[in-house]
């Protein structure tokens, strides 16, 4: 059952840590095959979803040594329904993915929960298109669009839903709606350029501010991944209220751009050590950020520099 999706334990303190980059890990230094950068399919194979659940143990041990809460997201970034299609998934085919993403992460939490170490399971959700492109949806099309990935994890355990790698703000403001639709409290991350602006040109404080007032304030918090501290650091308005509904960090190892990364036939896994204290810089600037973990390029080297470089200060903020 979900347990959490009522009340969201990293709404009221305590510091959470979460995964790397996933599809990055599994496709550079595991040499899978991800079609489509979709990790969502190893779930339909007994080897896949081992290899899965050791990735997510490395991260839920690195979480229980720092004392920290977790946010298990389901590999299913790829499994809506354009995606699935490109990838032979019928319909059914991606609901089951879909629930047996939830029921996989289900059964880690019964392993590794205990009273200190609460654990929520976040339904993952995608970009329609291109996570690095501007999407052409209104926010009607983008509600009825992802309402489909969203009912499958709300028909599950899943205690909420987060939307990473959005670049265009109507598509949040549909995933917000169709999350409100069915009860299910949902995060929003946004991806930004070199410049720390979302691809469309339009500002981090526009996509939080415009997001919020279409959907009355629905989101439960927003997030920022897929971009360098580099690219972001300077673009917060300090104390401002658009700022203070940022509460989770999941940045890229490398300081490349988006186009630099496409066309790169190599993994840049940056500097943890480096990373870690970026972080660290970031946390004390943004006292209500309370989910850290990592995208492109990470993995569990940076997750732990950045818990050992910022775990002090969160305790205890």
């Amino acid at each position: 059952m979900a347990a959490y999706r009522n009340s969201l334990p990293q709404l009221e303190g305590g510091v959470f840590v979460t995964d790397g980059g996933m599809e990055t890990t599994f496709i550079f230094h595991d040499g899978l095959q991800l079609p489509h950068f979709a990790s969502f399919v190893m779930l339909a194979s007994e080897e896949g979803r081992d290899r899965l659940q050791a990735y997510y143990r490395r991260y839920l041990d690195i979480a229980r040594k720092h004392g920290a809460g977790f946010i298990l997201d389901t590999p299913t970034w790829r499994a809506n329904p354009d995606w699935g299609k490109k990838l032979g998934y019928t319909a059914e085919a991606l609901h089951t993915a879909n629930v047996a993403g939830v029921s996989l992460l289900a059964g880690l939490r019964g392993r590794y929960q205990d009273a200190n170490q609460p654990i929520v399971i976040s339904g993952a959700i995608g970009p329609r298109g291109d996570g690095y492109k501007a999407g052409s949806m209104d926010a009607a099309e983008a509600e009825d669009y992802h309402s489909v990935q969203i009912g499958s994890f709300a028909d599950g355990d899943a205690d909420m839903v987060a939307a990473f790698t959005l670049t265009n703000i109507d598509e949040a403001i549909g995933v917000a709606r169709a999350a409100a639709a069915r009860g299910m409290p949902c995060a929003i991350s946004f991806t930004v350029e070199t410049d720390g602006k979302l691809v469309t040109g339009r500002s981090m404080q526009d996509a939080i501010e415009t997001t919020d007032a279409a959907t009355g304030g629905s989101p439960a918090y927003y997030m920022i991944n897929c971009a360098h501290p580099t690219h972001f650091s300077d673009a917060f308005d300090h104390g401002s209220a658009w700022t203070k509904r940022i509460y989770g960090l999941r940045a890229n190892a490398s300081r490349m751009s988006h186009a630099e990364l496409d066309d790169s036939e190599t993994l840049d896994a940056g500097d943890p050590a480096d990373l870690g204290q970026r972080y660290r810089e970031l946390m004390l600037k943004l006292p209500q950020v309370r989910i850290v973990g990592g995208c492109c390029g990470t993995d569990h080297r940076h997750v732990e520099a950045i818990c050992a470089a910022c775990m002090p200060e969160l305790a205890h903020a």
